[in-house]
C-alpha cells in the first residue's frame, strides 16, 4: 500500500512560540487517520502546512511523493473541508456549489446531486441565510464530489445534527471503500473511534502517540466501573500500579487499568460492590489518559 501523505520532521515557529515540534507521520492509500488534540495543540497549523497555506520552519511534506510546496500538482489530488467554512453571502447554495465545482477538473456532478439529496440541502437559499451546519454541508458535499484521492477534513462535522452526522460517516466509509485516503481532524472522539484506522494524538505541538486504533486501545487495556451501597464502602488502591483515570462519584468509581487487574478486582470485591462492569477502553479513555497526566 503506497504512502499518500508523508510528514517528515515538521517544526513550525510563530516568533518564539513553537506550534509544531518535529512532527512525523504518514497516511497510506485507502486509510483514515484521526488527528486528535485540544484547541491550540497544532492540528490546524499542520493542515495549513499540508495545504501550503503557511510554510514550516523546517521539515518536509510529500503528497503522492511530490513536495506539498508544488501546489499546482498536489492540489489536484486534494479535497478539503475547513473547520469554519465561509462562502459568498449573496450567492445561493446552487451558485456556490456550481462555482466550487468549476475549480476542480474531476468534479463528479452526479455524485454531488446524490449528496445534496442525502444531506437534504436547500439549493435555493442564500448562503447568508444558512445555519452553521448547512454551511458545513456545502463544504462536505463539495469536497466529496471532487472524488479526490486525499481528503483533508478539519473538524468536518461541527454543526451537523445527529442524523446528518450519521450520513456524513456513511459517506466517509464510502470514500475509503472507493480507495480514497482521509486525514481527519476531529473533537468528536466517538466519530474518530467509529471511522479511523490509525490515530495520532498531538499535545502542545508534539506527537505523543501514533498507531492503529486497536493498538492504542490495547495500551489502556480495560475499564472497570463499580457501584456500592454507600460512600463509606469505596475502596482505595494504594500501591497498585497501572491505574489511570480513577474517579469517585458518590457511591460509584471508575478507572482504567493496564496491569494488575486481578489486584484491583480483589480490592473492589472486598468492599462488596452492588455491580461491577469491565469493558475495553474507548478512544475517549485513551485520549483523556494522556491529557489528565498534567
Amino acid at each position: 500500500m503506497g504512502k499518500v501523505l508523508e510528514i517528515k520532521n515538521i517544526t513550525k515557529y510563530f516568533g518564539n512560540f513553537k506550534a509544531l515540534d518535529d512532527l512525523s507521520l504518514s497516511l497510506n492509500e485507502a486509510e483514515i487517520l484521526g488527528y486528535l488534540g485540544p484547541n491550540g495543540s497544532g492540528k490546524t497549523t499542520t493542515i495549513k502546512i499540508i495545504l501550503d497555506l503557511i510554510r514550516a520552519t523546517s521539515g518536509t511534506i510529500e503528497i503522492f511523493r511530490k513536495s506539498s510546496k508544488n501546489t499546482n500538482l498536489t492540489h489536484q489530488y486534494i479535497g478539503y473541508v475547513p473547520s469554519e467554512p465561509t462562502f459568498w453571502p449573496n450567492l445561493s447554495v446552487k451558485e456556490t456549489l456550481h462555482f466550487l465545482a468549476s475549480l476542480h477538473q474531476n468534479y463528479d456532478l452526479s455524485y454531488q446531486n446524490e449528496l445534496i439529496k442525502s444531506f437534504d440541502l436547500d439549493l435555493n437559499k442564500k448562503v447568508r441565510e444558512l445555519s452553521r451546519g448547512n454551511r458545513q454541508k456545502i463544504a462536505i458535499i463539495s469536497a466529496l464530489s471532487t472524488r479526490a484521492k486525499l481528503l483533508i477534513l478539519d473538524e468536518p462535522s461541527t454543526g451537523l445534527d445527529p442524523l446528518m452526522e450519521n450520513i456524513f460517516r456513511d459517506q466517509i466509509i464510502k470514500a475509503k471503500n472507493n480507495g480514497q485516503s482521509i486525514f481527519f481532524s476531529s473533537h468528536i472522539l466517538e466519530e474518530v473511534d467509529a471511522l479511523c484506522d490509525h490515530v495520532a494524538i498531538l499535545k502542545k505541538g508534539k506527537l505523543i502517540e501514533y498507531g492503529s486504533l486497536e493498538k492504542l486501545k490495547h495500551l489502556r487495556a480495560s475499564k472497570i466501573e463499580a457501584s456500592f451501597s454507600s460512600d463509606n464502602e469505596l475502596p482505595k488502591f494504594n500501591n497498585i500500579s497501572g491505574i489511570t483515570n480513577l474517579r469517585y462519584d458518590k457511591n460509584k468509581l471508575s478507572l482504567n487499568i493496564t496491569q494488575n487487574e486481578n489486584l484491583v478486582l480483589e480490592q473492589i470485591l472486598k468492599h462488596k460492590p452492588i455491580r461491577v462492569y469491565c469493558s475495553p477502553t474507548s478512544l475517549e479513555d485513551v485520549f483523556l489518559s494522556y491529557y489528565q497526566k498534567d
